[in-house]
């Protein structure tokens, strides 16, 4: 038991905590509706930027802009600060134009769930703000919305890069780039998942792919197709040589690694009756490590190229640093979990099996100890046409009563939680190396 004078058992802290948020659901629901009906894509939510900054003046929390473009970084101070927990939500939306409420003009739409993000983001800090609370707490709470999580517009992001307005084409990456995370001791955000109950669950973050980024430039020469295609060097039908390459060596990688590459092409040719001289292609290689990561890269482009000599073409590749392994802290998964059972009943809260998907949040993860649990509230497919969200208490309330109550548990009294978790963590990478690893990406090596 703390010594500290007129501290609040931890039980009550945590009941205010909770109580401030079940109040202001109707409020974090309208939150959510306006991004909702305002989709944005990375590096370029200014609108969605401009709600959090809103709401953070009405809440007199203090907050600085412009980080990695679009980012807003507020902060609740404790009554001391030996921790900082930060508290993420994303501010971009997913290319998706089929769905109902995408915009007509960009094809963005939130079924990827960020609106709801944003929403627990303000949810956190309306309870952490309820009478008492930050006062028994060692530590503060930074609520950082964050842009570009969302891999997406390659070529866009890419011109950027060379414009030099951003270094990488991620969000957080830009973020750690920038020393936005410098300050920060452990982070979590949650993210949307479909519910297999009526209730909803609260699925505990495991492990996740990595991938590295790449555009595909293949090379040929053009000529009449029916005319004299022996005068040509057909682009189109090299790309397709080194998909197949790939393929050929796809029983090469290991089940355990979790290998995707599933490349688009998006120019394949300008007249059916001329040989292409030239095609584009983009895609991923995800794998679930690192090393698996960079040896699956080695032997993608080693096919891609041989597409190429195949038909006397050339091929270029540029990499492009993606998204690093995810990596959840089993100590503050522990404190989830125990603060999520009496929300959402012992059966529907679960440690989640690891997701070939990717997220910059695990970048973050190789740096500081993280959180990322995937929470069942929605209906249809993630990123697809038919997402909707459907157990809106889930959504917006009961989530961030376990996420705020975990960071009280980090952080309340001596903050004892937080130094669990720091004494059991292991960073990966410094920041320098991290920033050394992702460039030797960029350059190929």
């Amino acid at each position: 038991m703390s010594t500290i004078a007129n501290q609040l058992p931890i039980a009550e802290v945590k009941a205010r905590v909770c109580k401030a948020i079940e109040e202001n659901m109707p409020r974090l629901m309208e939150i959510a509706e306006r991004i909702m009906a305002a989709p944005e894509l990375g590096y370029k939510e200014q609108k969605t930027s401009a709600v959090v900054q809103e709401v953070f003046k009405e809440l007199q929390i203090p907050f600085t802009t412009g980080h990695a473009l679009t980012g807003v970084k507020g902060r609740l101070k404790g009554k001391d600060s030996k921790y900082t927990v930060a508290m993420i939500g994303e501010l971009d939306a997913i290319l998706c134009p089929k769905h109902p409420r995408a915009d007509e003009l960009t094809g963005a739409a939130h079924c990827c769930g960020h609106n709801v993000q944003i929403a627990n983001l303000i949810a956190v800090a309306l309870g952490l703000q309820a009478p008492g609370v930050m006062d028994n707490l060692n530590g503060d709470v930074v609520l950082f919305a964050v842009p570009a999580e969302e891999y997406v517009e390659i070529d866009y992001r890419n011109k950027l890069r060379e414009e030099g307005k951003i270094r990488y084409l991620g969000g957080k990456q830009e973020l750690i780039y920038e020393g936005a995370f410098d300050d920060i001791d452990m982070a979590m955000q949650m993210h949307v998942n479909p519910a297999t109950t009526p209730t909803g669950e609260m699925g505990l973050g495991s492990t996740s792919n990595g991938f590295i980024g790449k555009l595909i430039d293949y090379h040929g020469k053009a000529a009449h197709a029916a005319g004299a295609p022996h005068e040509g060097i057909n682009a189109l039908q090299a790309c397709m040589m080194g998909i197949m390459g790939v393929n050929a060596i796809r029983d090469t990688f290991k089940e355990a690694d979790y290998f995707r590459f599933h490349p688009i092409i998006n120019s394949g040719g300008d007249l059916v009756n001329v040989v292409p001289d030239y095609v584009s292609m983009e895609s991923y290689v995800r794998a679930a490590t690192v090393d698996a990561m960079v040896d699956g890269n080695f032997k993608v482009n080693r096919a891609l190229k041989a597409g190429a000599d195949a038909l006397g073409a050339t091929c270029e590749i540029h990499d492009l640093p993606g998204y690093l392994p995810m990596r959840n802290d089993a100590v503050m998964n522990r404190f989830l979990k125990e603060n999520s059972i009496p929300l959402f009943g012992e059966d529907n809260v679960f440690q989640g099996e690891h997701i070939t998907a990717s997220t910059d949040m695990g970048d973050v993860s190789h740096l500081i100890p993280v959180i990322h649990p995937w929470v069942g509230c929605i209906k249809g497919v993630l990123h697809g046409a038919d997402y909707e969200i459907v157990n809106h208490d889930v959504a917006f309330t009961k989530t961030a009563q376990a996420l705020a109550m975990t960071i009280v548990d980090l952080l309340y009294g001596e903050a004892k939680g937080a130094d669990e978790v720091k004494a059991g963590y292991k960073a990966v990478f410094t920041k320098e190396e991290y920033l050394q690893f992702m460039d030797r990406i960029a350059e190929g090596k």
